[in-house]
């Protein structure tokens, strides 16, 4: 008898666990999704392993005391994922204290996913030819002739002949039709560029990075330093030893250059994958790396997944962002998934950055990582000369525009010598706040306590946390007035201003809300390359990777807004976002210039980032790291729970406080106040220790406890949090 041993699609802790079916009268294998009766539903499950058991059915039945259900039906005819993926799932599940399920439905594209509502793969219908009817009319005898030589897509083949041709045809039997899967179709390349020759220091980065024995390397390079072409070089590597390689970058903005760059190199063997990608693409480009059709994928997060079987060199750009670190459960960083990975596959992993993590760059003055370095640009190029604006005294005179008269003047002059200018300011919107002039109070979410943004465009408020919208002309909650104050600055108006202020000016705005359709990065970042633009305007997606040679000028705004966050990483975002910015300006012949506006001109990290001081950074954010037991110094664990009852809410988490204070070896911050989420109220214990494992597994006991009785509260727990706002 066969018992296949399954995980049922539900991401829930509670039910992380196998559960058997009777598999007789199935071809089955790990990795394999099928059709099971769960709790009176049928529902989709992903097969662990079959177990070929000596006992009988009611054997089986009387020793486990359950009822054995057979399995209602196989779907997939072979397996989904590598031995190596099904393996790192499970280390996932461990590492992040996930249910097994959520991170193999993670790892999959969604027409494979594990789930019910699982698109269909898309089919494509072709005509064959069968042969010649003497009863046919000259178009029909001119679309069989088109036949003859080869197979026609059936709507190609109606389109040019007529639907009423194709029908006789079939009704004929002079042709047939037949569906195969839906793939993706080669471009036709232009001629591939040649690999550029390695400057002095690149070369000597190159060759460290080789020689080197360890597997995990730290390239710290300025930006503008050349670390892209050093990567081109180590993939061209990889590629003559029949490998494969892995470019993943944070966010898909910088995917369209970086896609540009390797195409240019490396053809059609290059793979894309990231979220902007419908489900057809994804799973066609899937299906290319799991048949080793392609050579190189560049990617965002999800692309860590992808199903290699030879990978020989993964790349890990602007290794600092936060967008590696997934906020949902599993709560993963792609950081550690690709190291995982590296070690199965024996190769190495490049993690490149102007501003590392100030965790990395600690393993690398350990000598856990090699750290090679490139404090200079290419071909000595000077780092953009950057001044630091004091924003009080314009407040105090009364100007309130948004852009201090030192940086209106330095767009005036590039706008002159017809130069271009990028403008980061990381806040979208029109204005963040919405004031009631008659009472005072601020409008916010009623869904998530949070404040609504006033979006021009639509003159709808916006919740930038679930989306809700109110229109702009509503009732003030408290006092029943309509009269709002707008107050702050975001994306919208900055546009605006800049299109007041300066008379024929070319405006391009980059931010969630003009990227949110397909092929949007590209159209813009396309437009400003080819300088339809003067001025580009953004969040924090323009602050890294972009590379435009006409960009002489850029204006950090509101630089130390983040410092504001309630978040021990706070400061090192901020420095991180200025150095990421400040790096886009000068990269071409002309001198670059960089204006950096803030209320508080003297913190150490505002003038770390305008010397462009990575190592004065480090040295004096890690003495506060060290003071706060902080990482890297401490591993932390977040737990947020979310409930509609604050009352019971409060009693469940403050119990589970106190039991968790008993561990001496776990320090235990909270609970804290969250403000809601979709109406939910959320509470947050942060857990404290040296030893990460046996934190896990400390962790992982007390929450299946609190879970067993406390049905009705939701549990994230994200392992080594990158924000604790």
């Amino acid at each position: 008898m066969l018992v296949a041993n399954i995980w049922i699609e539900h991401p829930i802790l509670k039910i992380d666990k196998t559960f058997s079916y009777l598999a007789d009268g199935f071809i089955l294998s790990k990795g394999i999704r099928v059709k099971v009766s769960f709790n009176k539903q049928t529902l989709i499950g992903f097969v662990d392993e079959v177990v070929d058991s000596h006992l009988t059915l009611d054997q089986f039945e009387k020793v486990n005391g359950f009822c054995l259900k057979p399995i209602v039906e196989v779907i997939d005819e072979k397996t989904l994922i590598t031995d190596e993926l099904y393996d790192l799932g499970k280390w996932m599940a461990h590492h992040t204290i996930s249910p097994h399920i959520a991170c193999y439905q993670t790892m999959l594209p969604a027409k494979l996913n594990i789930r019910s509502s699982s698109k269909k793969i898309k089919y494509e219908e072709y005509a064959h030819y069968i042969h010649d009817n003497v009863n046919m009319t000259i178009k029909q005898k001119a679309a069989l002739t088109s036949l003859k030589t080869k197979d026609v897509l059936l709507a190609k083949l109606r389109k040019e002949h007529g639907y009423g041709v194709v029908k006789a045809l079939l009704d004929k039997e002079c042709i047939s039709i037949y569906q195969i899967e839906a793939r993706y179709k080669p471009r036709l390349n232009d001629e591939l560029s040649e690999h550029q020759v390695l400057t002095a220091d690149q070369k000597n980065a190159y060759d460290q990075i080789n020689d080197s024995e360890k597997d995990i390397i730290l390239l710290h390079g300025a930006t503008g330093s050349g670390k892209t072409e050093i990567y081109l070089h180590l993939a061209q590597d990889a590629i003559d030893l029949g490998k494969q390689v892995l470019i993943l970058v944070p966010e898909i903005a910088l995917t369209p250059q970086m896609v540009e760059r390797v195409s240019s190199r490396f053809g059609d063997q290059v793979a894309i994958y990231h979220s902007a990608l419908n489900d057809q693409e994804k799973y066609e480009q899937f299906k290319r790396v799991e048949e080793q059709n392609v050579a190189v994928v560049v990617g965002t997060r999800s692309a860590a997944f992808m199903p290699f079987k030879r990978l020989g060199l993964i790349v890990m750009d602007e290794e600092h962002d936060h967008s590696y670190k997934q906020d949902r459960k599993p709560c993963y960083h792609c950081r550690d998934v690709v190291i995982k990975r590296a070690q199965y596959h024996r190769c190495k992993v490049v993690l490149g950055s102007a501003t590392p993590s100030l965790e990395s760059y600690a393993r690398a003055l350990k000598g856990v990582y090699q750290l090679v370095e490139l404090p200079k640009r290419i071909n000595d190029q000077a780092l953009p000369k950057c001044h630091v604006i004091d924003i009080r005294p314009y407040l105090k005179q009364g100007i309130k525009t948004i852009l201090t008269p030192p940086i209106q003047s330095a767009i005036k002059d590039r706008l002159a010598l017809q130069q271009q200018v990028i403008l980061l300011l990381n806040r979208r919107g029109y204005t963040p706040i919405q004031q009631c002039l008659d009472c005072d109070h601020v409008m916010t979410c009623p869904d998530c306590d949070v404040a609504m943004n006033y979006h021009k465009d639509i003159d709808h408020l916006v919740c930038h946390t679930c989306g809700k919208m109110i229109r702009a002309d509503h009732v003030c909650p408290i006092c029943g007035g309509r009269q709002w104050l707008s107050m702050g600055y975001g994306t919208q108006k900055l546009e605006e201003e800049l299109y007041r202020t300066y008379k024929g000016v070319r405006v391009l705005r980059m931010d969630a809300d003009t990227t949110s359709y397909k092929h949007a990065h590209k159209r813009i970042l396309d437009d400003f390359g080819a300088h339809k633009a003067d001025i580009l305007v953004g969040t924090q997606m323009i602050a890294k990777g972009l590379d435009y040679p006409l960009v002489t000028l850029v204006g950090v705004l509101s630089a130390d807004a983040t410092l504001a966050r309630d978040d021990f990483r706070a400061v090192e975002t901020t420095f991180d976002l200025i150095v990421q910015a400040s790096g886009r300006s000068g990269r071409g012949i002309d001198v670059g210039e960089v204006m950096i506006q803030a209320f508080d001109p003297n913190h150490y990290a505002i003038k770390a980032a305008s010397n462009h001081d990575y190592k004065r950074f480090y040295a004096h954010e890690m003495q506060y790291r060290h003071a706060g037991g902080y990482p890297p110094y401490t591993f932390l664990i977040s737990i947020i729970f979310s409930a509609n009852n604050l009352d019971i809410l409060n009693k469940a988490v403050y119990d589970l406080a106190d039991q968790i204070k008993v561990d001496r070896s776990l320090k235990v911050l909270g609970p804290s106040p969250l403000y809601k989420i979709f109406k939910r109220q959320r509470l947050r214990l942060v857990i404290k220790g040296k030893d990460l494992g046996s934190m896990i597994v400390s962790v992982k006991n007390y929450i299946d406890h609190f879970i067993d009785i406390n049905h009705n509260i939701d549990v994230l727990i994200d392992v080594d949090p990158s924000r604790l706002d």
